[in-house]
């Protein structure tokens, strides 16, 4: 499964911003047999977990730290598994990463099997 991340860039606080994960070559079932994630990670520090959704996208998870502002869909038809955040705050400055799973919805980067290359998210105060 390779995944293609897109939708970062620099915005000010208080903005809105959709990122994009398409998964292509999946050689292995199906996109929708796939749990979708987003993790962040800043310089120094430990990827954190930031959500993820279902199969079936029925179901969402999120981190506290994003709860609220952030919200997570896909769109099996397309094999794409969005991010849509809102009241961008400094604090969420990082690489975002989409990921794949076939095994359970963990909020844990150690779950997934399959990662983006990352798009910077900047947010000025």
């Amino acid at each position: 499964v390779q995944l293609a991340e897109s939708g970062g860039g620099l915005v000010q606080a208080g903005d809105s911003l959709r990122l994009s994960c398409a998964a292509s070559a999946i050689t292995f079932g199906s996109y929708s047999s796939y749990v979708m994630g987003w993790f962040r990670q800043t310089p120094g520090k430990e990827r954190e977990f930031v959500a993820h959704i279902s199969t079936s996208g029925r179901s969402t998870y999120y981190a506290d730290s994003v709860k609220g502002r952030f919200t997570i869909s896909r769109d099996n038809a397309k094999n794409t598994v969005y991010l849509q955040k809102s009241g961008l705050k400094p604090e969420d400055t990082a690489v975002y990463s989409c990921a794949a799973t076939m095994g359970g919805a963990r909020p844990s980067a150690a779950n997934y099997d399959y990662w983006g290359q990352g798009t910077q998210v900047t947010v000025s105060s």
